[in-house]
């Protein structure tokens, strides 16, 4: 259990503020939070300058997302000796250098291979940067903590893609790209500055990273978030025309459809990172419960244009909060695998961009209507529920098992 207690005072950095370190980490989560969600707020204009179909651009967010899930386990397990500072660095070099080089993307497959790419540090950079944010807390607040850095890319949602949206509307589609790229080396600044270094765990190794793969909770806790995460990424995919061709919005309505959106993710974060503190399990149940209701509701909201975007703040205030608190929750169970369990993490929700942007392009090209990635959005979150459920009593059970022997 040694991974799991704070480090001694003698281990930790002794001078830094608690402050700029979060906020530092909390802008490279604005840069990824930008860059990932900006292309759901510019589907429309990739699709028109790639002379492709809306469904079919949604397969380059699918390839983001499917980046991560490769990058985030080798980059983990890779770097398990990695100093966590210089790791940080390495991997916002990376993100800035692909994403600039989405810029230069002029056909479709050079659009998915440079998306695919660009997805490789994600995993990696959230989960190291939430392992250090924990750390330097202390047990008492990291999940608060970890919500905090979190709530970059929350943020990135009220100000980060309304900004990009607008500048690729008014630039070109590619503008929003370069945008995320200065965004990435400004982290570098604020990193290099501002996040101590701190030492390696004595447990930390490459073969301790690659033992917690037999981990069977860990891999219940990271289906939650694949399945339980989709439904927002079912309809933050489709959002753009959902208003223009549903909700008849004019499409400079957008940004700011998704800056409220955003507004209540940065809130839900919050909340849900404060009440994940009181009790974690209680938290995430409520949470999943709370998303699949604000999906039903958002159902019938969406005719009318007001209603509409108070359906999409409901449903970023209840779905946001499942990260952060999964998040702390694979700190418990991962052993001395806590790199890899929290980069998985996002690789998880990162599946769960994948499989929601899929299955809401799968439902719009059989003609099942614009409210029918908001009904996917309602079962993908019932169908994390019950693999939460069923993870909660596994872990109980294994752990009844391990008293015993």
């Amino acid at each position: 259990m040694s991974s799991l207690s704070s480090p001694t005072l003698s281990s930790q950095p002794k001078h830094y503020s608690l402050f700029l370190v979060i906020f530092s980490l909390a802008v490279g989560s604005f840069c990824i939070g930008t860059t990932e969600f900006v292309a759901m707020g510019l589907i429309q204009e990739i699709a028109s300058d790639l002379n492709v179909s809306v469904p079919h651009a949604g397969y380059f967010i699918s390839a983001y997302a499917l980046g991560v899930m490769v990058g985030a386990p080798i980059i983990a397990i890779l770097g398990a000796k990695v100093p966590r500072k210089t790791l940080l660095l390495s991997l916002m070099l990376f993100y800035g250098l692909a994403n600039a080089a989405t810029a230069f993307a002029t056909t479709p497959e050079t659009m998915l291979v440079s998306r695919f790419i660009a997805g490789f540090p994600h995993g990696a950079y959230f989960g190291v940067a939430a392992l250090v944010a924990a750390e330097l807390a202390g047990k008492q607040r990291r999940a608060t903590a970890i919500a905090q850095v979190m709530m970059g890319l929350t943020i990135a949602n009220v100000i980060g893609v309304p900004i990009a949206t607008w500048l690729g509307q008014q630039f070109g589609w590619k503008a929003g790209f370069e945008f995320s790229a200065i965004i990435a080396f400004i982290t570098l600044i604020g990193v290099s500055l501002f996040v101590p270094n701190i030492p390696l765990q004595k447990t930390a190794s490459i073969r301790a990273e690659v033992a917690g793969l037999k981990n069977i909770n860990m891999w219940l806790a990271l289906a939650v978030g694949a399945v339980g995460f989709g439904g927002m990424f079912s309809v933050y995919s489709y959002v753009s025309p959902i208003l223009t061709e549903y909700t008849e919005a004019n499409i400079s309505i957008v940004p700011i459809a998704l800056a409220i959106w955003g507004t209540g993710m940065v809130f839900g974060g919050l909340v849900a990172g404060w009440l994940a503190d009181k009790d974690l399990f209680k938290t995430m149940i409520g949470i999943l419960i709370s998303s699949a209701l604000a999906f039903v509701f958002a159902s019938f909201m969406m005719s009318n244009l007001y209603s509409a975007i108070l359906a999409l703040f409901l449903i970023g205030f209840t779905v946001i909060g499942l990260g952060g608190a999964l998040q702390t929750y694979l700190m418990d169970i991962a052993g001395d695998a806590q790199t890899l369990a929290a980069s998985l993490n996002h690789s998880a929700f990162n599946l769960a961009n994948a499989l929601g942007a899929f299955l809401g392009g799968w439902v719009l090209s059989h003609n099942m209507g614009w409210l029918a990635p908001i009904w996917v959005g309602f079962v993908l979150s019932l169908g994390g529920l019950v693999i939460l459920l069923i993870a909660l009593a596994v872990a109980k059970y294994t752990k009844k098992e391990s008293v015993a022997s």
